[in-house]
Formats: C-alpha cells, sequence, structure tokens
C-alpha cells in the first residue's frame, strides 16, 4: 500500500493511526496462482508474501472498507482485502464442500479463538466450519508443552462446538503423552492431530497405535512453528506506510482455510485472515 502523496492516502494513514483493530484478508489464493501460473510457496512464505499484499500493493482506496463516514469519526477496526472477489460459500453447494481451517494462535487468550471462527464464518458466508485446528503459541522459555497450557484454549474450542459454529476440532504437534492426556480430560476429544514433517519422517508407533485406538486421524504439515511474527508484521506496516508508528501493533491470529470439493477432492479456495491489535497505552 502506498500511503503517500494522495489525500486519499492520507486518509488511509489516518485510518491506521486511530484503528484500535486491523483485519486482513488475502481473497482465494487458488485463484491468484493461477492468475501467476506460480505454485505457492511453504506456507511460512505464502502468509509472509500474501497479507502483506493488503498492507502495501494496494491504495487503499480499494482496500479499506469506506463505509464508514470519516466525519463521524474514525473506526475502531480496519477491514482490509485484496479486492478480488471473495469466493462465498452458497446455501446451494454448501453440503458440497467441506471448510477446514488452522487457526494460529500468536497470543492467548480465548476471546481470540471465538473472534477468528466468528470472522472465518462471516467471510465465508457459512454458520459452521467443518474442522478446526489448534496451534497455540508456544509455552514460555523453560517450559515444555503440557495439558495446562493446552486447556484454555480447548475449552473455548469445546463451546464453539456446543455452539454449533465447528464441527469437528483437532491439535498440532502433540506426542502420544499429550494427546492422550488431552483426550482423557476433554469432553470434546480430538478428531485430528497433525505432526510436523520436519520432526519425523515416519509417524511414532505409540502415536499412530494410540491414534488408531481412538479414532483419531493422524495428518501431516510443513508449519513452520512461528507462521509470521508481530516483527514481521510491523515491517510490512512501516513500510507500506513510512511514518507511521508500527511499534505498538501485535498480531493476536492468522487463520488458513480451505474449502474442498468433497465428491472431487479439489481445493475451491483457500485464504488467510490476519488479526492485529493496537497495543492499549
Amino acid at each position: 500500500m502506498d500511503l503517500q502523496n494522495t489525500n486519499t492516502n492520507d486518509e488511509g494513514k489516518e485510518l491506521l493511526n486511530h484503528g484500535k483493530t486491523l483485519r486482513l484478508h488475502t481473497g482465494n489464493l487458488v485463484n491468484r496462482s493461477r492468475l501467476k501460473k506460480k505454485c505457492p510457496g511453504s506456507p511460512s512464505e505464502e502468509v509472509r508474501e500474501e497479507p502483506i499484499l493488503c498492507l502495501y500493493t494496494l491504495p487503499p482506496e480499494i482496500i479499506f472498507d469506506k463505509t464508514f463516514p470519516v466525519e463521524q469519526g474514525f473506526p475502531d477496526t480496519l477491514d482490509c482485502s485484496i479486492p478480488e472477489a471473495t469466493d462465498a460459500i452458497t446455501p446451494e453447494e454448501r453440503e458440497e464442500v467441506k471448510i477446514s481451517a488452522k487457526l494460529f494462535l500468536c497470543e492467548s487468550g480465548q476471546t481470540a479463538i471465538r473472534d477468528a471462527v466468528e470472522t472465518a464464518c462471516q467471510t465465508l458466508a457459512v454458520s459452521q466450519l467443518d474442522s478446526v485446528i489448534i496451534a497455540p503459541p508456544g509455552p514460555l522459555e523453560g517450559d515444555g508443552q503440557s495439558l495446562a497450557h493446552l486447556q484454555p484454549a480447548w475449552e473455548e474450542l469445546e463451546s464453539l462446538v456446543r455452539k454449533q459454529k465447528i464441527a469437528a476440532i483437532g491439535t498440532s504437534d502433540l506426542d502420544k503423552e499429550l494427546l492422550e492426556q488431552l483426550y482423557n480430560w476433554a469432553q470434546v476429544k480430538p478428531s485430528s492431530n497433525q505432526v510436523n514433517l520436519a520432526s519425523c519422517c515416519v509417524m511414532p508407533p505409540d502415536l499412530t497405535a494410540f491414534a488408531k485406538e481412538f479414532d483419531i486421524q493422524l495428518l501431516t504439515h510443513n508449519d513452520p512453528k512461528e507462521l509470521m511474527s508481530t516483527a514481521t508484521f510491523q515491517e510490512a506496516m512501516q513500510e507500506g506506510a513510512p511514518g507511521l508508528s508500527a511499534t505498538d501493533w501485535r498480531l493476536e491470529w492468522v487463520l488458513r482455510y480451505s474449502v474442498i470439493v468433497k465428491s472431487r477432492g479439489i481445493i475451491k479456495s483457500k485464504g488467510y485472515l490476519v488479526s492485529a491489535r493496537r497495543a492499549s497505552p
């Protein structure tokens, strides 16, 4: 985003200076990859490149929701998107597709989970996501991953299942011991567990046996531990809007969604939603 030289760009910078929450949506990356005739890179490259396009490659009159009359004051929440039409799912095709999401939490907080799921449902025009896999923020330095660390996020996911906002919930990078602890404690059991390909070429036998016994699907992924850092996000904001103070913006969450046609097994739509919040003074 070039926020220099024109009145419209000045207005865009003013929106950023006064906003409290910033929401980014990449639009459908499947269509964009076809147009570029380029296969997407790794998840970290993809999420580094695509949401940042929302920040500094488009004029603000396109990406900002300008329905809010600025003369009445500045909105607290800024919604930004790349202008290709989002592939909203019609009621007629809802039964024909499966909507899967992976939620990367950058900061702890149950509110962020609810906010991310509701944003995804609104973006795709659906009432429920078929599955959500959670990737909570890593434990503090010196601490290991523990059930106590996972419980607050899982409780919020269970609440969303009971409210029928999510049909199935899953975990990421749990070993057999921790997956078993979560399974025994949870009211809504995990339906899946992702395993990072970088950490093991072969699924651990004890994990495989436990998952088979309790009908937990084991999936693989190649996501980095930190999909996007706050520093990277702040750098992009600074590049897109020179003179803007970006140091007080913090990433809350990144959600990656995929819409898969059940009968054909192809990805119809894929994108990222990103939320950042300005730190309170």
